[in-house]
């Protein structure tokens, strides 16, 4: 009988199967590192804005609230942008003639509003309602991180499925007073677990549906 195989034909079929295993494993890493990468998510990425607005002069330098410039983040889904005649209010009376803040006087002359890059966004098919976070005690610093660092604003976290997810599973750590839900600088003092769990009770935290499908694609 004729032999169509060598001998070394099994040890050589074991080989491929197993450099093509390791190839296909190869190539799902380096995929899930390019998926969960900077470069794909926009983490510290700074975009171009019509004015080079400075979170860390503002907030951090000169101790503006949040709720000054977004005005709806309490009560509605969008945090909203702020008007020129919110910038103008103190712009009007300091630094009138800078340069770098003609497209605001632009904006208020023609009643054009200025077009801001939004920073911390999440994909049209995910919903996210900010004044129900806000509500719960989920602080600023959480999704947005420390802006009053920020000389430019930049993305501080990835704003992915698993990210989101992650926090809808368990919350508790990410919450706080209602009072220090727009302090930068805030950090729990004493049993942290203990008061997780009371805000947890406080504000009628439920888990069992947070990660429904429908709770954020409607």
């Amino acid at each position: 009988m004729t032999q169509v195989f060598s001998p070394s034909a099994d040890t050589w079929l074991r080989l491929l199967a197993g450099l093509g295993a390791v190839a296909v494993a190869g190539v799902l890493l380096v995929a899930g590192g390019i998926v969960r990468s900077d470069y794909v998510t926009g983490v510290g990425v700074v975009p171009r804005q019509p004015v080079p607005f400075s979170h860390e002069h503002h907030v951090g330098g000169l101790g503006i609230d949040c709720r000054y410039c977004h005005t709806s983040v309490e009560v509605a889904a969008n945090a909203g942008f702020p008007p020129t005649h919110t910038c103008m209010s103190c712009h009007s009376q300091i630094w009138t003639g800078a340069p770098m803040l003609a497209p605001v006087r632009e904006s208020l002359a023609t009643d054009t509003a200025l077009r801001w890059e939004r920073v911390a966004r999440v994909p049209d098919f995910v919903y996210f309602d900010h004044h129900v976070h806000i509500a719960k005690g989920v602080g600023c610093v959480t999704c947005h991180g420390r802006v009053d660092k920020m000389p430019l604003l930049a993305r501080a976290e990835p704003f992915q499925m698993q990210w989101c997810l992650d926090c809808h599973r368990d919350p508790a750590p990410n919450l706080r007073p209602s009072e220090e839900v727009f302090d930068m600088a805030w950090s729990p003092q004493g049993d942290r677990e203990a008061l997780a769990e009371r805000l947890m009770s406080e504000n009628h935290v439920q888990t069992a549906h947070l990660t429904d499908c429908y709770t954020c694609h409607r």
